[in-house]
């Protein structure tokens, strides 16, 4: 594989409008988005107060926004069912499964590496 120098990496990822890491990894790298995927990912659907039960800390406002984004993005599909009280589930999409390996991945690191680099701070 070849490799761009460092200087026409630079060039390339610091337009706004086109850099892939910053448009497309924060997306998901936020402090709830990667936790909201490892939630749907261990489930073929799920409801909004699941994901609250399981990321206790995160505000139910901020849930929504999350949520909203990462099925903006193509991540996340949300089905309504017609019922009173209305039932709302969460289901990650073909593109959102694919991510997993690479989260699942990072997460396997974060654990590994997490004492060295807490001990570090």
């Amino acid at each position: 594989m070849n490799r761009l120098p460092l200087k026409d990496n630079l060039k390339k990822y610091t337009g706004i409008g086109s850099c892939p890491v910053r448009n497309i990894v924060a997306r998901f790298s936020g402090k709830w988005s990667m936790l909201v995927l490892c939630v749907l990912s261990e489930n073929d659907a799920t409801r909004f107060n699941e994901i609250g039960k399981a990321i206790p800390d995160i505000s139910p406002k901020v849930l929504t926004e999350t949520l909203k984004n990462l099925e903006a993005d193509g991540l996340i599909s949300r089905r309504l069912y017609a019922e009173i009280p209305p039932k709302v589930e969460y289901s990650l999409t073909e593109l959102g499964r694919s991510l997993m390996p690479h989260i699942e991945n990072l997460v396997g690191w974060a654990l590994e590496n997490y004492d060295v680099i807490s001990k570090k701070r």
